[in-house]
């Protein structure tokens, strides 16, 4: 008896040896039916059957099993679902994985292009599922495996492209919604044609393209930086091109979702308590649309309005062009002619044009290949293929360009083809005072040159030890300020900076020392000889803002001091040169982290608060409290600047207008500032006040906390810009769900909640209803009952025409994809 249990116990641990042994694999004997699961070795992923969401539909599939149980990566049958729990998946005899009904139909296979005599399917611990020989484990003799065929989902170790040999083509397909895997509108697939590039569909429509590979990123991915979570990698050859990335640390978990919404989303897992982290987003902001400047058209996100035409060209349509239409493109002012030698302009740090009508080769320099395309008349544009090591390989492109962004960082250069008389014009301001530097001199007497020289530079230096002021610089006159105005007749007594010291400052205005790009032109970060930091505002000569502003500028803030305000240290007027000289902000713009991935994860709750609350102070400060009441009119959230403590300062004061004591609000024929931060009144009638800051500052509020931009914002389930889609949740007692994912954790709800009600109470539609500064610092520093707000104004976008028999504007109802505001001028 005592053997024959010591027999029966040996045989069972045996067979639960064996069994979990093979756990990870199925082989012909075996199959897997409803409620079972295989695991992969390391029990990392598990496959199985299951319900997504609120379906009741079955459906194979593998998902995370460690970390985040629900998490599906790949699902078989996502167009064919079950309708009840009969499933079975099997190995058939040729080593095809076969999925069958309760009818014992196949509603599903693997379809094995070969066979071998001992199959066996198994899980791998990278998600992938292959079949194989049972005794061949070399991925390069699978007969089958599911990273080939990928759902949603990217993950590391996959290839995503195509094999020029097999025709495989391995792209990704969106789920149709969160409940239902089956296929959805969005396809995200790279397309060989020319020099290879990813594009994002809808359809058969293009919403966003990644742009050709550089060598270092996608040219459209200026984010998609070396990291310490995965190295990422390029193949193109004559076998096959795709793109691919690998773990680090094979601790990190990480993954690439094309959502249902068309959104491609980088994922990665921090822990139980915080979930899953968005490390990274393909599509940044409005630019990213697929060509939504047209042809030879040029889209920069910190201008407004975003699309420009490049140098030399012009609208083809410039009606639509005024109402924000720019999908007509751009046209040459000059036309080519090829005979008579046709130039090339340089455009540094931009997205490179769609290139399926492109030409390439790796193995050119540069010089060769502007000459490729100089010898050919039909040739618009090259550049680099590669920009490692200092640019190599050649692109050439035929017909138009199209779908080019500018980039404050990681772009490349482009050289756009040009008619001689064209590229003249447009020679850059540095080069002309080169000659000027050179030419000038030669024709004086040395000895009379060096005694005025010496002269003049003595003269010069007592002159600067005094301080000008800038009411002895005649600089304009603002049609705006109809009134007299008793504090621009003071010498204000603001630094002159001379223009040498600001180029030596800047390092002679270098692009490494470049900050930014704004309408009053480029600013750069410099340090005096003192060792103190400046950031420079140089007005260039095709800037959207001029004298008035610039005057209006140092007029508003140089005698203005505030903790929440950027401090204004000097201004430099000569050689034609206009600069204002203020504080060097470190943490430069607040835009550049609340809408940024990965910056946005270095600015928590607390931070956040700290700087809403700063904004309402210094707007308080402003509006209440400076020797003259001013109203910023342009308040965004490029420019609130960020200092070492990541205290706000609110900058850019070339709009701003001031009051006397007395006034309230002003009427303009010239309305200015940002889409999307405008308010319906000053938008549409030219009228501001103090409410029009308001607005501003709610909309900005609700920025902060949602991470996301007023304009341009999309939801799934809605039309709706931020300040709709925050109406509506407040409406449904749902407010706490604006809240961006990455200050989830470190949130404080009331806060959160009572900053939510505090914007949308800014941005209601009448003036009347909104707080003032000092009642809204009130209510973000007290837990005060509030009232309740009314619904916003331009909650939903809007496009406003022209009406060909009215002096006035009508609105015409359009998709937030469509544009954001634009504006007529009051009348």
């Amino acid at each position: 008896m005592g053997g024959f249990t010591i027999l029966f116990f040996s045989s069972t641990l045996l067979s639960i040896f064996i069994t979990s042994a093979a756990v990870d694999t199925i082989t012909q004997a075996q199959s897997i039916d409803d409620g079972e699961t295989i695991v992969s070795a390391g029990g990392d992923f598990e496959l199985g059957f299951f319900s997504p969401g609120s379906s009741e539909n079955r459906y194979l599939g593998i998902w995370y099993k460690k970390i985040s149980t629900g998490t599906v990566v790949w699902v078989a049958d996502r167009d064919v679902p079950l309708n009840d729990s009969s499933g079975i998946l099997k190995l058939d005899e040729r080593g095809t994985l076969v999925l069958l009904n309760k009818a014992n139909m196949t509603i599903w296979s693997s379809n094995s292009s070969r066979s071998v005599q001992s199959p066996v399917a198994q899980l791998l611990d990278t998600g992938n599922l292959v079949v194989r020989n049972e005794n061949d484990s070399d991925p390069e003799n699978f007969l089958w495996q599911s990273f080939d065929y990928p759902g949603d989902t990217f993950l590391p170790g996959m290839k995503y492209g195509k094999n020029l040999i097999t025709g495989l083509d391995s792209y990704l397909t969106s789920w149709k919604s969160t409940d239902d895997p089956s296929t959805g509108d969005f396809t995200n697939r790279l397309d060989p044609r020319g020099f290879p590039q990813m594009f994002l569909k809808e359809g058969s429509v293009v919403t966003f393209r990644s742009g050709p590979w550089n060598g270092l990123r996608f040219s459209g991915m200026p984010n998609l930086k070396p990291n310490s979570i995965y190295t990422f990698h390029f193949v193109l050859n004559q076998k096959e091109i795709y793109y691919t990335y690998e773990l680090i640390n094979s601790s990190v978990v990480t993954r690439m979702v094309l959502s249902p919404n068309g959104v491609l989303q980088d994922y990665t897992w921090i822990d139980r308590r915080q979930g899953w982290l968005l490390y990274l987003t393909a599509q940044m902001d409005n630019c990213d649309r697929y060509a939504l400047c047209g042809a030879y058209g040029s889209c920069d996100i910190n201008n407004s309005p975003a699309c420009g035409c490049l140098k030399g060209f012009v609208p083809k349509h410039p009606n639509d062009w005024n109402v924000a239409d720019w999908s007509g493109g751009c046209v040459r002012r000059t036309r080519l002619n090829c005979q008579n030698g046709d130039g090339f302009l340089k455009y540094p740090g931009v997205k490179l044009p769609d290139t399926q009508d492109s030409w390439f080769n790796m193995t050119m320099n540069l010089k060769e290949c502007k000459m490729k395309c100089l010898k050919n008349c039909n040739c618009t544009a090259y550049a680099n293929s590669d920009i490692r090591n200092g640019g190599s390989g050649c692109v050439l492109w035929f017909g138009n360009l199209i779908d080019i962004r500018e980039y404050n960082e990681n772009g490349q250069d482009l050289y756009v083809r040009m008619a001689a008389s064209e590229l003249e014009e447009y020679e850059s301001s540095d080069q002309k005072k080169l000659v000027k530097i050179i030419v000038i001199p030669i024709g004086l007497a040395g000895l009379i040159l060096l005694v005025i020289f010496v002269i003049l530079h003595v003269l010069k230096r007592k002159r600067l030890k005094k301080k000008a002021p800038l009411g002895e610089v005649t600089m304009g006159h603002n049609p705006e300020r109809d009134h007299t105005n008793e504090s621009e007749k003071e010498d204000l007594e603001l630094p002159l900076f001379d223009f040498d010291t600001i180029a030596e400052a800047t390092d002679n205005f270098s692009r490494s020392n470049k900050l930014g790009q704004g309408g009053f032109g480029p600013v750069y970060k410099g340090m005096l000889r003192g060792g103190q930091e400046i950031a420079v505002k140089r007005l260039s000569k095709n800037s959207r803002q001029g004298l008035d502003e610039f005057k209006n500028e140092v007029l508003c803030i140089a005698k203005l001091q505030h903790r929440n305000l950027v401090k204004l240290l000097g201004y430099c007027i000569q050689y034609e040169e206009k600069m204002l000289i203020y504080e060097y902000m470190p943490n430069k713009s607040l835009n550049s982290f609340i809408f940024d991935q990965t910056q946005s994860m270095l600015l928590d709750w607390p931070k956040r608060f700290h700087i809403i609350k700063g904004i309402a102070r210094g707007l308080l400060y402003l509006h209440q409290d400076s020797r003259l009441r001013i109203i910023h009119r342009d308040l965004k959230a490029s420019n609130i600047l960020l200092d070492q403590e990541m205290n706000p300062k609110i900058s850019d004061f070339g709009m701003a207008r001031s009051f006397e004591e007395n006034e309230t609000e002003a009427n303009t024929t010239r309305v200015v500032g940002t889409y999307g931060y405008m308010s319906p009144e000053y938008a549409v009638d030219g009228l501001f006040s103090v409410k029009s800051d308001v607005y501003s500052f709610g909309v900005l509020v609700l920025e902060i906390v949602s991470g996301k931009r007023n304009r341009g914002f999309c939801d799934p389930d809605h039309h709706l810009n931020l300040l709709g889609h925050a109406w509506r949740l407040y409406r449904k007692g749902r407010s706490i769900e604006l809240t961006d994912a990455s200050i989830q954790q470190s949130c404080n709800p009331l806060e959160v909640l009572q900053s939510i009600h505090v914007g949308l109470l800014c941005v209601q539609q009448s003036p009347d209803d909104r707080p003032s500064m000092s009642s809204v610092v009130m209510m973000l520093g007290s837990e005060i009952a509030l009232p309740q707000p009314r619904e916003p104004g331009f909650f939903v976008a809007r496009r406003m025409i022209e009406a060909a028999d009215s002096s006035s504007g009508i609105y015409e109802p359009c998709s937030v994809n469509d544009i954001t505001v634009t504006f007529l001028a009051a009348r």
